[in-house]
């Protein structure tokens, strides 16, 4: 007679997954507010969308993984600040256009589910969404038997946010003479890692447990720090009409982001000796010999969200900045062309 045959015997274990989704609910519950309308493990995540303050409100999306920083958490078994990090990159990602977050959904995977673990990722992106407003609406957690690596996962974040149709960043009416200032970045927040893993790990020939002078820290701390929300310092200007354009300066660098915002016929000077570049940077940038182009459309190179507005505006921003302890820098200026 043939031996029965258990979806666990696959690989795939249901009660691991329920434990998993109790410690989901439990850190879930503590972001939400009163637009939260369902619980974690209903079949879709409800919000109330209503917004009479607002004229015309406008939904703004995206989505966004963490790249190959998680081997570093792999490696360092650190996983609880991944999940600040997915939620604080897709935070700006819409900040950009002006929006203010509402809710947010996570996806993870894994060949083996280990509920802690995964408990532990969600714990960062609750703490993320608490620290934006930001209600953790659902997600969904795969165990994939066979697809990953033994104690590997991946992670991707969905967010939506709102804006009024008037209050839209969106570049348009950026000119030449306009000023560029720049808000700091801790490191390298979730953009290079693969270039950093093989400049740290293969021709330094480090481990992430490596503690050096120059960083002050190990590799796995310097690699770790995690990426900053540039919600909190700008949101009191959002309002304002005073910002012309946000850049989020991610994969791709200054080089690659900056462009994104600006008008045609428009282009932008930058003075690279403006603000301090990291000591992570300089050392990969001395290890690998790499070129400073390289450097500058790889990595932030210390800049983590440039700001674009009217000179006549500029000592304004920069006066709201310090008055809620945020770092900022004029590194340059638009031009024409």
């Amino acid at each position: 007679m043939t031996q029965s045959i258990t979806y666990s015997d696959a690989g795939v274990s249901i009660d691991a997954a329920n434990i998993a989704t109790e410690k989901i609910k439990r850190l879930a519950q503590r972001t939400f507010n009163a637009r939260t309308l369902t619980e974690i493990g209903s079949f879709g995540g409800m919000f109330d969308a209503a917004f009479p303050n607002l004229r015309q409100p406008v939904l703004v999306a995206s989505a966004d993984g963490v790249g190959t920083k998680l081997k570093v958490a792999f490696e360092t078994g650190t996983h609880n600040t991944i999940g600040r990090d997915l939620v604080n990159h897709c935070v700006n990602d819409i900040l950009v256009q002006g929006a203010r977050p509402l809710f947010f959904l996570d996806y993870i995977a894994t060949g083996v589910l280990a509920p802690d673990v995964v408990a532990s990722i969600v714990e960062g992106m609750a703490d993320g969404c608490r620290e934006n407003a930001c209600v953790l609406l659902g997600g969904e957690t795969a165990e994939m038997p066979g697809f990953y690596a033994e104690g590997e996962y991946d992670v991707a974040g969905f967010i939506v946010g709102i804006v009024d149709r008037e209050k839209v960043i969106d570049g348009k009416n950026i000119l030449a003479g306009d000023a560029v200032l720049a808000l700091p970045s801790v490191g390298l927040h979730t953009n290079g890692y693969s270039l950093a893993r093989k400049l740290f790990f293969e021709v330094a020939g480090y481990s992430a447990g490596k503690h050096l002078d120059q960083l002050n820290e190990t590799i796995g701390a310097a690699l770790l720090k995690q990426h900053v929300s540039y919600l909190r310092p700008l949101e009191g200007l959002l309002d304002t009409e005073q910002i012309k354009g946000l850049a989020h300066i991610t994969g791709g660098g200054l080089l690659e982001n900056i462009p994104r915002i600006l008008p045609e016929g428009t282009g932008v000077t930058i003075a690279r000796d403006t603000w301090p570049v990291l000591p992570v940077f300089k050392l990969m940038q001395d290890i690998g010999n790499v070129p400073d182009a390289e450097m500058y459309r790889t990595f932030n190179m210390g800049v983590g969200m440039v700001i674009i507005c009217d000179s006549e505006d500029k000592e304004a921003i920069k006066s709201h900045l310090q008055t809620v302890g945020e770092a900022c820098y004029e590194i340059g200026r638009v031009t024409e062309g």
